[in-house]
């Protein structure tokens, strides 16, 4: 059996007047995420994953910001093609285990809802998808309110 990993990351300003969406899952916030797309920091960091575990580039590769037809896409949509790619390939998901990064809103009510979401976008079974939330303990960025960030580690085996 012939198993990759995968590691995937970003990160997002945040700003008034646009949705939070993490994981697929709108967050009631007054502050969203500033991007060319949705801007969900999770989906985007599990596609990079994907798409590293199985030595197919980046997400920005595949969907450019320079590229209009990006422009407010929902970034399930880039998550899908990653998968479809992997799957092509003859690679399956074992498993994935992300961590948001965001000093508010807290997030702990909201991961179950977001891992199933996740799951549910890949057809995976909910115990296949671990999200964990921190905070930035005031320190950086994170910690000062200016960005959310997430990583995601992705487990794949031949189908």
């Amino acid at each position: 059996m012939s198993f990759r990993v995968g590691l995937g990351h970003d990160t997002h300003r945040l700003i008034a007047g646009r949705p939070l969406i993490l994981g697929g899952v709108r967050i009631e916030h007054d502050l969203g995420l500033d991007g060319h797309s949705d801007a969900d920091v999770l989906l985007h960091a599990i596609t990079d994953a994907l798409l590293g575990a199985a030595g197919l580039g980046d997400i920005g590769e595949l969907f450019p910001n320079t590229d209009p037809q990006w422009h407010n896409a929902d970034s399930a949509l880039f998550l899908r093609e990653a998968q479809r790619r992997v799957t092509e390939l003859g690679w399956k998901i074992v498993n994935l285990d992300c961590t948001i990064h965001a000093e508010r809103p807290k997030l702990s009510a909201h991961k179950p809802a977001i891992a199933a979401r996740v799951a549910e976008l890949l057809g995976l079974d909910r115990s296949q998808v671990n999200v964990k939330a921190k905070t930035g303990e005031k320190v950086g960025p994170i910690g000062r309110q200016e960005a959310i960030n997430a990583d995601a580690v992705v487990l794949i085996e031949r189908s």
